[in-house]
């Protein structure tokens, strides 16, 4: 009897990390020049399910500006050092470590929770992974946050950032097991979904 043959994954069939040649850039990380007025640093570290860190994942984030504005500015792939884009891409390092130098996003209208959207490309996976990173400090803003409150306490953890005693913000992503992040759906029409 012939032993099945085991296929291997190839480019087209996954997302990573056949992209890290192509997609960084310079400053990617940078949505503004470290120490800038106003700049804080997120960072973090990707694990598997496992709970080992991933050291080949590429980490997107788009986010409003610290008055809650939208940009609408063109140069994130060629940064100018000044231009607040609100978009940043970095690559984690050996291990899984990431880093991005931003603002604190201010909220997108009155009374909601401000937050940086995130995009995860890794080994393994089909497709990108969406999620959010909430600032941790308005309670009550969290506590009417529509994703927030759809999610069991425990889950809602995955998505609130800590504040560091510099200021900074750090949040790690887990794409499987204990403390897994909560990814979103956006296949239904009606809006995100976990």
């Amino acid at each position: 009897m012939n032993k099945p043959t085991q296929l291997a994954p190839t480019p087209a069939q996954t997302v990573g990390p056949f992209f890290g040649y192509a997609l960084p850039y310079a400053k990617d990380r940078e949505l503004l020049a470290p120490g800038s007025p106003g700049s804080v640093r997120l960072q973090g570290t990707v694990y598997d399910g496992a709970g080992h860190p991933i050291p080949d994942a590429i980490l997107e984030i788009w986010q409003a500006d610290a008055d809650g504005n939208v940009p609408h500015h063109t140069g994130s792939l060629v940064r100018d050092g000044y231009t607040f884009t609100g978009f940043g891409r970095t690559a984690v390092g050996n291990t899984g470590t990431f880093t991005f130098t931003t603002v604190n996003p201010g909220p997108t209208e009155a009374g909601a929770a401000p937050f940086i959207a995130v995009a995860v490309f890794a080994r393994g996976l089909m497709n990108r992974l969406f999620t959010r990173v909430y600032l941790p400090e308005d309670e009550a803003a969290l506590a009417r946050d529509r994703l927030l409150s759809s999610l069991d306490p425990d889950r809602r953890r995955s998505l609130i950032a800590r504040r560091d005693p510099d200021g900074g913000l750090s949040w790690d992503i887990r794409l499987q097991g204990e403390g897994e992040t909560v990814f979103l759906d956006f296949s239904d029409a009606e809006g995100p979904s976990t």
